[in-house]
């Protein structure tokens, strides 16, 4: 069998990019995996109506756990598979992933196991003129999650917080290694074909109404004292979630500016023949 890309999406609560995020990888991907994890916002209608008109193979699982997300995914380890990570506040550019989707297909990283992309954390973002501001990768770390399940036999942690994410029960088949190549190191953000607008910085749903970086799924769903739990609820459900200080780790280097045109439009529904 040929190789594929199955893309895996989780999101929670982001109604204001999660279509954007979703049609830039439809070009990519050869199947995606939407799932939801108890979003109170317009996320659900988005991505069903994502369902409905995409033109490869895509379901939709609302999940309570996001944890039970991993299982989703695990189960096509030592298939000629790359599994793609993505998230409802990740902007990829379609027409690079275009170029990106020929290299993979072509074999130009199949001796790796993980591929880190450009990234740009965004602290602010001028959709009119299309241009972002925020951190590059490097040297700000990359998030992008791009995974050769050829070079594994199993990935079932027993405590896997979410798709991706966790290296618990991770096994290499014989020979193979946890390499990683970063594209992000030998490509400008101008040239790179797998590079990301991480609008992590942003206000990314309806409910929340101001900007700023929300709690990671692992930091969400520690365990908290009754009214610790309660106190955040309640901010929750008035538009102010819980800020996340894992993000910070993001602003490294100096701010700029580029240009993220691409990443806003609207890219073709399905990739050339």
């Amino acid at each position: 069998m040929a190789t594929r890309i199955i893309g895996a999406l989780l999101v929670r609560d982001d109604d204001l990019y999660v279509e954007r995020a979703v049609r830039n990888v439809f070009g990519f991907c050869d199947e995606l995996i939407l799932i939801d994890n108890k979003s109170k916002d317009g996320t659900v209608p988005i991505l069903q109506r994502l369902v409905a008109d995409s033109p490869i193979p895509t379901t939709l699982h609302r999940l309570a756990d996001a944890g039970d997300s991993h299982a989703l995914v695990s189960g096509y380890a030592g298939e000629d598979v790359w599994a793609f990570g993505l998230d409802g506040d990740e902007l990829y550019d379609p027409q690079g992933l275009i170029r990106f989707r020929d290299l993979l297909l072509a074999g130009e990283y199949a001796e790796s196991w993980s591929l880190r992309g450009n990234v740009l954390h965004c602290v602010e973002l001028d959709e009119d003129r299309g241009l972002a501001t925020g951190y590059l990768s490097p040297p700000a770390p990359s998030i992008t999650k791009m995974f050769n399940f050829r070079r594994i036999v199993s990935w079932d942690g027993d405590d896997n917080p979410e798709r991706l994410c966790d290296p618990s029960g991770l096994v290499f088949k014989p020979g193979a290694a946890e390499e990683k190549y970063e594209l992000n190191k030998d490509y400008s953000w101008e040239e790179s074909p797998f590079r990301c607008l991480h609008v992590c910085f942003l206000r990314r749903s309806t409910r929340q109404r101001t900007d700023g970086p929300r709690m990671n799924v692992p930091d969400r769903t520690a365990p908290r004292r009754a009214p610790v739990r309660a106190f955040r609820a309640l901010r929750e459900a008035a538009g102010f979630p819980p800020s996340g200080k894992y993000k910070d780790l993001y602003r490294v280097g100096d701010l700029v500016t580029v240009d993220v045109r691409d990443m806003l439009g609207t890219p073709a529904m399905a990739r050339s023949a």
